[in-house]
This record gives C-alpha cells, sequence and structure tokens, in this order.
C-alpha cells in the first residue's frame, strides 16, 4: 500500500484512471445568488466561486479535440474524397464529445498563459496560448508527428445567461489541412448549453448547424446538432449530408454526439426517416399530450442507443470514461491526464504553462479554499499588470500567435507564428 501511495503521489497511476482528490459537492452552494444580476448579459467578466470549476484550464479543456485524432490519421489514409470527409465530420463531431455531462467550468485562462501536449501515442503534439483577455480568446496549433497533418483555431466561448440555462457559443473557425492531399477543411462548433442552472440536476445539450468544407474540392458537410425537443426524442441527435459542390448528396451521416456517427446511402437514410416520421405521428396520435410548458429538466431518451440503420457504416464511436469518472469531474481518461507533471516535464515547459498554475493545482488536490484564495490573487495580478500597461502605454504581445487571415476562408484568425518548439523560453510574462 506505502509503495503504491508512493507511485500515486509521483504520478505514476494519474493518467490510468485518477486524479488526487475527488470533487466536492456543490449542493451547499448557490449559483441563483450570484447569477440572478446577470441575466441576458455576457458571462465573462462575472467572477464565479471556484466550487463551480473544473480543475483545468480552458486551455486544457480545448485539446480534449484531440482525444480521438486516429481518425485524422485514418483521413489521410484514404483515397477518396468522400470518405476522408466522413472521417473528418466523424472527428468534428468527436470533437466535442467530451462535452457530455461536463458540467464544471474551466478556469479562464490569464492573458499570456499556455499548454502544450505531446502525445507519441497518439501523434500529435499541441500547442495553446490565450492571446485576448476581453474578450477571452485561446488559440491553438497542433500537427501530426509524422507530417501528416495540421489542425488550428482559435475560440471565444461567447456565454450568455437566460435564467435557467447558460449557453456558450464557441465563436471561432476551426481548420484542418490534410498535407498529403493538400486539402483543407473548417467549420465551426455547435453550441452548447448547460441547463438547470439554479436548481435540479445540471444537463448539457448541443445544438445548431456544423457546415465542414473541403476548400479544395468544394464538397461540404451540413450537419445538424438537434436541440432536443418537447419529449426529449432528439436529444444528443447529429444528422446531416454529405454534398458535392453541385449540392447533390453523396451520403447520409447520423449518430448522437455523446456515443457514436454512422454514414449511410441517403436514399435509404430518407426512407428510413419517412417511415420513422409516419410512426411517431401514429404514436402522438393515440397519446393525450399533457403539460406542454417548457421545461427544463432533463429529457430521458428514448433508447439510449442509436437505431442503426442496415446498410450504414460505423464511422467513430466513443471511448468508454473510466468507472470513477463522476467522482473525478466527468473527466475521461485522456482528460485526467491533462494537468499531469513530472520534474522532466518541469525542466522544458516555459513558465507561462497552465501545468504550473497554482490555483488549478490546489483544486485537483482537493485544496478548495488555497485555489479559492489564489485564483483571487491570480486575477488580481492580471488586473494590476493590465492597468500598469495602459499607464505605460504599453501594447499586449501575444508570443505564438499574429492575427492574420485565414489561409482558406480569409476570415481573421490567429496563426501560428512558429518557434515554440525549439524551447528556446526568454522574456516571458510573470502571470502566476
Amino acid at each position: 500500500e506505502a509503495f503504491k501511495s508512493l507511485l500515486f503521489k509521483r504520478g505514476f497511476f494519474l493518467s490510468e484512471t485518477s486524479l488526487p482528490s475527488p470533487m466536492f459537492s456543490r449542493n451547499d452552494f448557490s449559483i441563483w445568488s450570484i447569477l440572478r444580476k446577470c441575466i441576458g448579459m455576457e458571462l465573462s467578466k462575472i467572477t464565479m466561486p471556484v466550487i463551480f470549476n473544473e480543475p483545468l484550464s480552458f486551455l486544457q479543456r480545448l485539446t480534449e479535440y484531440m482525444e480521438h485524432t486516429y481518425l485524422i490519421h485514418k483521413a489521410s489514409s484514404l483515397s477518396s474524397t468522400t470518405e476522408r470527409m466522413q472521417c473528418v465530420a466523424a472527428f468534428a463531431v468527436s470533437a466535442v464529445a467530451s462535452q457530455w455531462e461536463r458540467t464544471g467550468k474551466p478556469f479562464n485562462p490569464l492573458l499570456g498563459e499556455t499548454y502544450e501536449l505531446i502525445r507519441d501515442d497518439l501523434g500529435f503534439r499541441l500547442l495553446s496560448e490565450q492571446v485576448s483577455h476581453h474578450p477571452p480568446i485561446s488559440a491553438f496549433y497542433a500537427e501530426g508527428l509524422n507530417n501528416d497533418f495540421v489542425f488550428h483555431g482559435s475560440i471565444y466561448p461567447k456565454l450568455k445567461f437566460w435564467g435557467k440555462s447558460v449557453e456558450a457559443e464557441p465563436k471561432g473557425t476551426m481548420t484542418l489541412e490534410l498535407l498529403e492531399h493538400n486539402e483543407a477543411y473548417t467549420w465551426t462548433n455547435p453550441t452548447c448549453c448547460v441547463h438547470n442552472i439554479i436548481v435540479g440536476k445540471l444537463w448539457i445539450e448541443q445544438y445548431g448547424n456544423v457546415e465542414i468544407t473541403n476548400h479544395k474540392t468544394g464538397e461540404k458537410c451540413v450537419l445538424s446538432f438537434k436541440p432536443c425537443g418537447l419529449f426529449g426524442k432528439e436529444l444528443h441527435k447529429v444528422e446531416g449530408y454529405i454534398q458535392d459542390k453541385s449540392k447533390k448528396k453523396l451520403c447520409a451521416l447520423y449518430g448522437k454526439w455523446t456515443e457514436c456517427l454512422y454514414s449511410v446511402d441517403p436514399a435509404t437514410f430518407e426512407a428510413y426517416k419517412k417511415n420513422d416520421k409516419k410512426n411517431t405521428e401514429e404514436k402522438k396520435s393515440t397519446k393525450q399530450v399533457g403539460n406542454t410548458e417548457e421545461s427544463d429538466e432533463m429529457p430521458l431518451p428514448d433508447s439510449e442507443s442509436v437505431y442503426v440503420i442496415p446498410g450504414s457504416v460505423l464511422l467513430w464511436k466513443i471511448t468508454p470514461r473510466p468507472p470513477n469518472s463522476a467522482q473525478m469531474y466527468n473527466f475521461t481518461s485522456f482528460a485526467m491526464a491533462l494537468n499531469e507533471l513530472d520534474k522532466e516535464m518541469e525542466s522544458v515547459i516555459p513558465k507561462t504553462d497552465c501545468r504550473l498554475r497554482p490555483d488549478i493545482r490546489a483544486m485537483e488536490n482537493g485544496e478548495i479554499d488555497l485555489a479559492s484564495e489564489e485564483k483571487k490573487r491570480l486575477e488580481e495580478k492580471q488586473r494590476t499588470a493590465r492597468k500598469n500597461r495602459s499607464k505605460s502605454e504599453e501594447d499586449w504581445k501575444t508570443r505564438w500567435f499574429h492575427q492574420g487571415p485565414n489561409p482558406h476562408t480569409g476570415t481573421q484568425d490567429w496563426l501560428y507564428s512558429g518557434n515554440y518548439w525549439d524551447r528556446n523560453y526568454f522574456n516571458l510574462p510573470d502571470i502566476y
């Protein structure tokens, strides 16, 4: 046992299944007392108590897009453009799957904060930086270790409070370049909504259209993330089509963003939908409709899993979460390893890396009062630094990213400036 706990302290078991300390109960805290002042407002300027957080920075949370990187490698290996698009669509859906039941709020990154992750086993390395504080913008750049892809973007999570729910609209474009095919794909992520903010069990849905464009062929994949609807029939559902540049449907995609994605021939899909609609209408006419007042309670899905239409091909299936995930902020195994820090790593990462951020580390270790004090101290330090800059009329300079037009869409973006992995860090800001 003693040996086990020593190994555990050193982090040997961390990446496997656990965090150093389980989460606290949030039941004694009233979020309403904070939020009632903010109905309809944007939430990025509101300071929230640390108890509502999870022990990760938003820069680390962003990195979870990369959990299913194998789908990008698979796309690279395929010769058909439609099949490549299927894998890219599966990657885009899988990238938001870790949001499921993740009701803790990640820590707002401090201006100049960075995060890096190298995963030899998954074949990528990633760097991110907080490039703006108001509005909060996080930029990231990931590349395949075999030079097969580049994936980059910037996200401004625009939060709105609507009385019973908080809606996060992730403004910003995702760009994936498959270098061997000289192809670029772009898309934006769906809106994420946390329900039952005031009372009841928190639950999450994602909705909105995601349009993925292949800029080389003009092919598009238009995916609809369904809002759950009145009886919860549509909860977590995703469906859509891949079409060529003349809008001819090449294949249909369907599934749930919490579970899986399938592809099937469009005619088969439409026949199934038509039949399904007929059955639903028959059911409805025999059922008395009760209370239709809009409720914020989580609807129970009709059946947990997706009905597989005959002739479908599975594109992606979610990795099950570890058994103790519910006590660990509903983290995936991938998320549990994001804040790991060993001596060797500590000697090479820059001092701005959020693994070195004391409030997050304290919360991960279960020291909630220390986390709260440190969070306040860091926020105050950031405010003072901003005041001093405005006195001396000095502008903040980002380190690893610069603003410029996205090469494929022409819209304003944050582009990687290079040289991070040379490990030559000097004049870094003292943010912690």
